[in-house]
């Protein structure tokens, strides 16, 4: 028999947070420490700060990020995207979909465990409360199955109270993202009754994240997270992943001072059950791959720090793939990889493209549809023309409008060509002609639309009138 056949594969028949009655299993976790988890605090501290801290820089008075999905209005750093973008959005969807298979089919879920912002909430904000007030897994378990005496009730409603505080936090700073930092301020400083609607979303938000990281918790990312059930058909026996080294480990055992001499030879796990203990979803990762493990390295800390003590090699339990824990050969690059990195390119490219030629103002002329010529007076005649202007900046644009190459003069109907920020303007022009200058019944024309002074755009059209023969 094989190592990898020593394995037990009945952890397969169910999840780690439900019995075998069907209740629910409470996973209180060890506190981890070691050097992935001093890496993965600082990387939360950056992105909370990240996070909480991007809805008050403002650039020309409008926020860096905005993703306005009500009114379709889209900041990014600074850079203005509306429903007319929506052919770079989709293109930019489908390029992240392929880096998630990419990125997954190479390192696995380690997306979850460093950089999700449930991960990052649970384990770096939420978690280290409870361990301050509660106290470390064991003190935990003992509190929740004390009967409710003053202990556990100030213990327990001053963690909530902090939770539900941390989860109003939460909350408008996601409304921030989504009307900006402004209007937020305006729900908060309104009544009720002014603003029920925003009332009514700013606590629901709240409502769902206390519910999430007071209740429901890593069940989010077992039972709920899309990506977690992809994780199996993403990844393969070449993907890296938090894995035990069933090679090196196995046949596990607690070390003895005395050896027998029949004793079979024992592998480096001594069976400690320490990367069990800390595991956030309450999985035993020496059973091999599972969908729950959410890649956080809290068990490569704990096993690493017991291998230094027993003089033993870090990395009994590590981030490698099944392949290379079988062959003991470094990662390296498959077929698909490759494929998928193709594939990623192209689609960058093409979004990059598209960004470089995207332009501040988008001018857009077509002539009235139905619309026959006009007579004018002095040997004039006239066609109506619809044009339609875009102002993706922060200012106001004068855009003035000019034919090329045919003498004409372009009067502006109703108002003028001036657009506001970040708005779409519609308006209409006559374009009048002389007889003379008309050569055919349907003239091939270009109108240009300058900006201070600069052309921006061409556009060709046609003019529809009589001309004079000679």
């Amino acid at each position: 028999m094989t190592n990898e056949e020593l394995l037990d594969q009945s952890f397969r028949d169910s999840i780690g947070t439900v019995k075998k009655d069907g209740k629910r299993n409470w996973i209180y976790p060890k506190k981890p420490k070691g050097w992935y988890y001093n890496a993965r605090t600082l990387l939360s501290i950056f992105l909370l700060a990240f996070m909480f801290g991007m809805p008050f820089i403002k650039v020309h008075g409008e926020p860096l990020l905005l993703f306005n999905i009500f009114e379709r209005k889209f900041i990014i750093f600074g850079m203005f995207f509306g429903p007319y973008d929506f052919h770079i959005f989709l293109l930019a969807f489908v390029a992240l979909v392929v880096f998630v298979i990419l990125f997954t089919a190479i390192y696995g879920r380690i997306f979850c465990g460093w950089l999700c912002p449930q991960t990052i909430f649970m384990e770096m904000v939420f978690r280290k409360i409870e361990y301050w007030i509660e106290g470390d897994f064991r003190d935990q378990r003992k509190l929740a199955s004390s009967p409710w005496n003053k202990e556990k009730i100030l213990k327990k409603g001053a963690k909530w109270a902090i939770f539900l505080g941390i989860s109003y936090l939460i909350a408008h700073t996601v409304m921030a993202y989504l009307v900006g930092i402004d209007e937020v301020k305006e729900i908060v400083s309104s009544s009720p009754a002014e603003r029920p609607a925003g009332f009514l979303a700013m606590n629901a938000f709240t409502g769902i994240f206390f519910f999430i990281f007071a209740w429901f918790r890593e069940q989010a990312c077992i039972m709920v997270c899309p990506y977690g059930r992809l994780q199996g058909v993403l990844l393969d026996e070449n993907s890296l992943a938090v894995t035990y080294d069933f090679v090196r480990g196995e046949p596990r055992g607690r070390l003895s001072r005395q050896i027998e001499v029949d004793e079979p030879p024992k592998g480096d796990c001594v069976d400690c059950h320490l990367c069990v203990d800390v595991c956030p979803t309450g999985i035993d990762i020496r059973n091999g791959i599972q969908m729950e493990c959410v890649n956080c390295t809290a068990c490569m800390d704990a096993c690493d720090e017991v291998m230094v003590k027993i003089d033993k090699p870090k990395g009994l339990i590590r981030l490698d793939s099944l392949t290379g824990v079988r062959t003991g050969k470094r990662f390296s690059f498959t077929a698909r990889v490759w494929i998928y990195s193709v594939v990623l390119f192209i689609l960058v490219s093409i979004v990059t493209v598209l960004m470089i030629n995207r332009t501040d103002l988008d001018v857009s002329i077509l002539r009235t549809p139905g619309m026959l010529y006009q007579d004018q007076p002095n040997n004039k005649i006239s066609n109506l023309y619809n044009f339609h202007i875009i102002n993706k900046t922060f200012y106001d644009q004068k855009i003035e409008l000019k034919v090329k190459g045919l003498p004409a003069e372009i009067k502006i109907l109703g108002g003028n060509s001036t657009v506001k920020p970040l708005e779409v303007y519609e308006g209409r022009f006559m374009l009048l002609v002389n007889k003379n200058d008309l050569k055919e019944l349907n003239t091939k024309i270009q109108i240009a639309a300058y900006q201070n002074g600069e052309e921006i755009k061409t556009v060709n059209t046609s003019f529809l009138g009589k001309y004079e023969e000679k």
